[in-house]
């Protein structure tokens, strides 16, 4: 696992097309699967597609760093990492403000995404300081 990490923070150009596909298959999983199975999983529709704009716009932000960046990379990973913390804490409050009404799938979706998305943010960090 060290190397995995060490591999991807001395390549932040690769760690932020990581991230932009990444945000793309959240949006697509937020709107498309879990927006469209509702009571499969809990969450309202309506914070599920705000959920999703949120991973879009991240998704529009990495990639086009990723595209247009050539070096000075550390900023915009730290904005995106924090970001993406940010997007962490705001669906852990969704997930307590809605908890009565999410399934065991719905949290097992939720804190398995709060997992990758959080690894993802520290690995970010960590590449932004070296």
């Amino acid at each position: 696992m060290p190397s995995l990490i060490s591999n991807l923070t001395s390549n932040p150009k690769r760690l932020l097309l990581i991230d932009g596909i990444g945000a793309i298959i959240s949006a697509v999983l937020l709107a498309l699967v879990l927006g469209q199975h509702v009571a499969v999983f809990g969450m309202p529709q309506q914070v599920l597609y705000k959920l999703a704009a949120m991973a879009g716009v991240f998704a529009v932000y990495s990639l086009s760093c990723h595209a247009l960046l050539r070096s000075g990379f550390k900023p915009y990973l730290r904005t995106i990492a924090f970001a993406n913390l940010l997007y962490c804490c705001i669906t852990l409050v969704l997930m307590f403000v809605y908890f009565q009404e999410l399934t065991i799938y719905g949290i097992i979706y939720f804190i398995n995404e709060k997992i990758v998305v959080g690894s993802l943010a520290y690995i970010e960090l960590r590449a932004a300081k070296e």
